[in-house]
């Protein structure tokens, strides 16, 4: 049997976070994701690609978001899609909540280590 290194066997938290609105996920951590990647590419293709995500789910999780995302059709070289200013900012401050919900439970995080013994 193999033993364990630290890091395979160390702690760690994960925070996710989910906006809802009517019962349903406006934004979670698989949105934010390829609200990320679709910044990073400017494609919807290449965004779906990078998360292994269908470009129909895709698609599909756009619907929900129409204000945040703005496509335009026509293939490889003249399409693509691109965050809108509100999705930008959108995108900006889902990731600074994320941060502030690690930075706040920091004093707590520490103290469950100590006591799971990591």
């Amino acid at each position: 049997m193999k033993a364990k290194s630290k890091s395979e066997d160390s702690l760690s938290v994960h925070l996710r976070l989910r906006i809802v609105r009517r019962e349903k996920i406006a934004l979670g951590p698989g949105k934010v994701e390829l609200l990320a990647l679709i910044e990073e590419t400017g494609s919807l293709s290449k965004a779906t690609k990078g998360m292994g995500m269908s470009y129909m789910k895709a698609w599909s999780l756009i619907q929900t978001m129409k204000p945040l995302v703005e496509t335009s059709r026509g293939g490889q070289n003249r399409g693509g899609a691109k965050l809108t200013e509100t999705g930008r900012k959108a995108l900006a401050l889902y990731q600074k909540m994320q941060r502030d919900c690690l930075r706040a439970s920091q004093v707590s995080w520490k103290q469950l280590q100590q006591l799971l013994g990591d």
